[in-house]
């Protein structure tokens, strides 16, 4: 619902334009928009690289619950 307040506020600033060619260009202009922030974000590299260390991270730490678990008193 959040989202949707900005493209109607937008839609209503077309909606007034007169002249056709300058209105269809301005509905336009908004598709663009809309179509960007849709977009979900290209992940990058170091995006999965942070992935892949907070996994290796949770991993490590089940491995190392697991040996507390067995090595009472070692």
């Amino acid at each position: 619902m959040i989202s949707a307040a900005p493209a109607a506020a937008l839609e209503q600033n077309c909606r007034f334009i007169q002249a056709k060619p300058d209105r269809e260009a301005c509905y336009k202009r908004q598709e663009e928009e809309l179509a960007e922030r849709r977009k979900p974000a290209a992940p990058t590299g170091e995006s999965k690289t942070l992935e892949t260390l907070r996994q290796m991270r949770q991993d490590d730490d089940a491995v190392y619950r697991s040996i507390n678990n067995i090595c009472r008193g070692c």
